[in-house]
């Protein structure tokens, strides 16, 4: 994404360049379908919450659809997209999801380029760190591996009674939370819609957004060029729970005026 951003590549140079310096694997469907992110989510979610290691649970979606238009136009509204595994503790449930977001350009992991990697960790009483390191390359990997190596003698050699257990929770601490639907999950979204250039298309979309209880926090219009008839609308949203923003959807590309798939990227302040 950094590549993409930057040199204004299109996502196949990106990645074949990737795979030639070792940063992405041979066959890089794990890398970039979010499948590898969302394997040490699982895990990461478990020590924070104490639940249950369920990789089948979590909402994936990688990067591989991901347009170079959509990075320009974060860029011209102050935000950068990255790949992120975010896990919750709500209410209602556990968050669980790996999506491209697009994530305040002034915040320190908007600022994560290349083969360097992030972990944000929210506290109750500590607030917000962050955890910066390298996640690919042939010695941070060894690395890595050895440090697990290290990890796994040391609990076969430790006292029974005292290891700290797997997952940092004792067994009859550990417990049973619900993983939300990604349609209960709410965030605030990015929207990007082909359209006819003519009077009264932009009132439709609002319209059926207002219908659904969305309101609207931030918005580009582009100007078509000479002899051209359709153009982009780019639209952030408030925070709305993900259902309604489907039904929206679903509503705004059954228009007339509105040409192709709309296209839709969460978004998160981080804050």
């Amino acid at each position: 994404l950094s590549e993409m951003r930057d040199k204004g590549l299109p996502f196949a140079d990106v990645l074949a360049e990737a795979q030639r310096l070792g940063y992405a694997e041979a066959d890089p469907t794990f890398d970039v379908e979010g499948v590898d992110a969302a394997h040490k989510l699982a895990i990461m979610s478990a020590i924070a919450f104490g639940n249950a290691m369920s990789f089948e649970k979590a909402h994936i979606e990688g990067i591989s659809r991901l347009d170079a238009i959509d990075i320009r136009y974060a860029e011209q509204l102050g935000y950068r997209i990255k790949l992120l595994g975010i896990t919750k503790r709500t209410a209602e449930g556990v968050e669980r999801r790996v999506h491209p977001t697009l994530i305040p350009a002034r915040r320190l992991i908007a600022n994560v380029e290349g083969a360097m990697n992030a972990v944000v960790v929210k506290g109750d009483a500590v607030g917000a760190t962050l955890y910066y390191g390298k996640g690919a390359g042939a010695e941070p990997t060894a690395s890595a591996v050895i440090a697990d190596l290290v990890d796994v003698t040391r609990m076969h050699t430790a006292d029974p009674e005292h290891r700290v257990p797997h997952l940092a929770f004792q067994p009859g601490s550990m417990v049973e939370l619900a993983i939300l639907p990604m349609s209960e999950v709410v965030t605030s979204y990015y929207l990007r819609l082909r359209v006819e250039d003519r009077p009264g298309v932009l009132a439709e979309i609002t319209r059926i957004l207002a219908d659904h209880g969305i309101s609207i926090v931030g918005m580009i219009q582009r100007e078509p060029g000479e002899g051209e008839e359709q153009t982009d609308i780019i639209m952030l949203t408030h925070k709305t729970r993900e259902k309604q923003v489907d039904a929206a959807i679903a509503g705004i590309e059954a228009l007339t005026a509105v040409k192709g798939r709309i296209t839709r990227l969460r978004l998160e302040e981080l804050q």
